[in-house]
């Protein structure tokens, strides 16, 4: 008898077709539905169908054979009840391990301020490129409640914590395809670099000569190091023989149970790097170190400096990258740079180890890039510049040589 009743099951890939009608408030409305067989609970044995509803049958019909091709082949997925919220804060507490803490939050908030209150409620599987390209519009026109538009960059951010989401999804057979894929953003306008040039660097050098942070400053200055990057600097890092700095970590915030916090983590693209400072620098560090051993002896058995950083406060804390930066900009404006960054000092290393005859190659290693590319895309004008001084020397020389 089992077997009888067996054979009289549907195959996988059969259905029926079949027209209905619904009175709502009153109104008859009309439709066409479809119920697929996909295949059957190995538990209980009955039948796991799925329906398909359209206004017209051929529309219906054309699911519900679309469907039956994916069950023959082999193909066929069985559609997720998951909202777009839902796998976003499952994707968040499972998926991001090996991101750093800082990323995570960073990614926490560009979900909970933007992604979800535009996106949460759809479900995962129904989410369309047209509908996250409009999500994106929107984010970058002024909205409601005199809300500025966010910035081309802050989109593109946005997008790839939503990209990487949605392509976990994929990859756990959640989704067939990445619907972001295929969205357009807006153009990101490169900002023009504004470094120090060389009189500028002259009167800074003055202004924080004896300041608490004049190694500090003259350390970023002379190396291109990222804030993060000499603020994490610690002692074992510095080879004075060799005149070597190791940067293999990068000192960053984020927050322990809504506190801020700072903690050691890997540097920005998780690739360790040597940087060959000048001996100006190397003497500079040596002079600093005598300055916190002095600190040390002061502080006594209040000095706490576990991670043995090379910049501290007067008890071995770490320093606070908005005191840094609140002393920079003072000593900035008092040379007329109000609008200098700390980050300029970067760049100002980048151009002026370019002018001063570095290759490419070297810039990139040192600023830690991760393609030479990259460093030439940041710093073109900077080699256009030296190639049109190189014309004019040329220039002169082809005068002299020909007697004009």
């Amino acid at each position: 008898m089992a077997n009888a009743k067996n054979n009289k099951r549907s195959a996988p890939g059969t259905g029926t077709l079949r027209k209905k009608a619904v009175i709502q408030k009153g109104n008859k409305y009309t439709f066409w539905e479809a119920r697929l067989t996909v295949g059957y609970d190995p538990g209980t044995g009955k039948q796991i169908q799925r329906s398909f509803s359209g206004k017209t049958q051929k529309e219906v019909r054309e699911k519900m054979q679309a469907a039956a091709v994916e069950i023959n082949t082999g193909t066929y997925k069985e559609p997720t009840k998951l909202t777009v919220g839902e796998w976003l804060d499952m994707w968040t507490s499972t998926y991001l391990n090996n991101v750093k803490p800082r990323t995570i939050e960073i990614y926490k908030s560009d979900i909970r301020l933007y992604i979800k209150p535009a996106l949460g409620a759809i479900r995962l599987e129904v989410l369309t490129t047209h509908t996250i390209q409009s999500f994106y519009n929107g984010l970058a026109e002024d909205r409601k409640g005199g809300k500025k538009a966010l910035s081309a960059k802050t989109v593109k951010n946005i997008h790839g914590v939503l990209h990487h989401a949605l392509k976990q999804a994929v990859a756990n057979g959640l989704i067939r395809s990445n619907p972001a894929d295929a969205c357009t953003l807006p153009r990101i306008e490169k900002k023009e670099l504004k470094p120090l040039d060389e009189d500028e660097i002259t009167l800074f050098l003055k202004v924080i000569h004896g300041h608490r942070f004049e190694s500090i400053f003259l350390t970023t200055l002379f190396t291109g190091l990222r804030e993060g990057e000499v603020l994490g600097l610690t002692w074992d890092c510095v080879d004075f023989d060799r005149g070597i700095l190791l940067i293999n970590k990068q000192i960053q915030l984020h927050q322990e149970a809504g506190i801020d916090a700072y903690k050691l983590v890997s540097p920005k693209n998780g690739k360790s790097r040597s940087v060959s400072a000048a001996p100006s620098v190397m003497a500079c560090l040596k002079r600093h170190k005598t300055v916190q051993a002095e600190m040390q002896l002061k502080a006594g058995a209040a000095w706490h400096n576990p991670d043995n950083l090379v910049f501290t406060d007067e008890l071995g804390g770490h320093l606070t990258k908005s005191a840094v930066y609140r002393a920079f900009k003072s000593a900035v404006k008092s040379i007329g740079r109000p609008d200098a960054r700390f980050h300029d000092m970067r760049h100002s290393y980048a151009v002026a180890a370019i002018r001063s005859g570095d290759d490419i190659k070297t810039v990139q290693s040192n600023l830690g890039h991760a393609t030479a590319a990259f460093t030439l895309d940041v710093y073109g004008h900077v080699t256009d510049k030296m190639k049109q001084e190189s014309a004019a020397r040329m220039e002169e020389f082809i005068k002299s040589v020909s007697g004009e």
